[in-house]
């Protein structure tokens, strides 16, 4: 069965391959456009096994609420190199996940690879090959999370930090709204504080937070004899400055430091005629925890030379 350069150039938008990748599929399917498809899929399964052993810690953060479902996603998908994120046909791959995310609110990233993904015709782990294929490098879904109701998100750097706060509140719709809750996601973004507010801390960590504290008063010649009482007053007093570092509604806010986040919350709900409660947020930053490839230029070089 012939097949004409017209079908290569169809081949291969269906695809996203290589033109003398797609003209060697339909060679070798005897111009059976199906066959070529299955082809190219099996070539790009073996790629990515192929790049799977290596460190995909760039790529990008995105932070958005669907326009359709207005369920609010951060992702984050992970890419070899920082060229990558600003590849058109990775960023299509990232939003395709998070409008996946969002129709379908799956459990994990093992499950979402299994979900066809939102107005195509493939899974999300068959998109994730076709893209480690035409890119050329291993590309990874690390985590996400989603949420419904008044969310806001905010994006930092370029997609380095994505930013997702849930809102519990009756003036969501006020002018004014908006501007505050993207104060509070930027605030997130900007601080990184480890936890909402004072409930959140868990026992063991403030447990242990005492403990350095007193072994801290312990080791100072003008504090170690003090009584226990007020050693006791003096831990308490710490850990009021703990709150303040680590708890968002505890911190200074940053647009203006005489006023924590919690007190400008209520001014802002004061002032809208309701009520605001930031009930929980997601910061995630690219590549946090993960071991970054090192790089060294002169040998690449070098190698590219020989």
């Amino acid at each position: 069965m012939a097949f004409t350069a017209k079908d290569v150039q169809a081949l291969r938008e269906r695809t996203n391959c290589g033109m003398m990748d797609c003209k060697k599929a339909l060679t070798q399917a005897d111009g059976d456009m199906e066959k070529a498809v299955e082809i190219l899929r099996e070539k790009g399964l073996a790629a990515a096994t192929k790049k799977a052993g290596r460190i995909a810690a760039e790529g990008v953060v995105l932070a958005t609420v669907d326009p359709d479902t207005k369920v609010g996603v951060v992702i984050e998908v992970n890419s070899e190199t920082d060229f990558v994120a600003k590849n058109e046909s990775f960023m299509e791959f990232v939003k395709s996940c998070a409008k996946t995310v969002a129709a379908n609110k799956p459990a994990d990233v093992d499950a979402l690879l299994k979900l066809p993904a939102v107005g195509l015709s493939m899974t999300i782990e068959e998109e994730l090959r076709d893209k480690i294929l035409t890119i050329g490098e291993n590309l990874k879904i690390r985590r996400f999370a989603y949420a419904d109701g008044v969310v806001e998100t905010y994006v930092h750097g370029g997609g380095r930090i994505g930013v997702m706060v849930s809102f519990d509140t009756d003036v969501a719709d006020k002018e004014g709204f908006s501007a505050y809750a993207k104060d509070v996601a930027m605030q997130i973004a900007a601080i990184n504080p480890a936890y909402l507010d004072e409930d959140s801390v868990p026992a063991e960590v403030l447990a242990h937070e005492k403990e350095i504290l007193k072994a801290q008063i312990a080791n100072d010649e003008k504090l170690k004899n003090k009584p226990a009482q007020i050693i006791e007053k003096m831990v308490d007093g710490r850990i009021g400055k703990y709150y303040k570092e680590n708890c968002l509604m505890d911190q200074p806010f940053v647009k203006n430091g005489d006023q924590t986040v919690r007190q400008y919350t209520e001014e802002t709900a004061k002032a809208l005629g309701g009520s605001i409660k930031v009930k929980s947020f997601v910061r995630f930053e690219k590549g946090e925890g993960l071991e970054k490839r090192e790089e060294n230029f002169a040998e690449e070089i070098a190698k590219m030379v020989k």
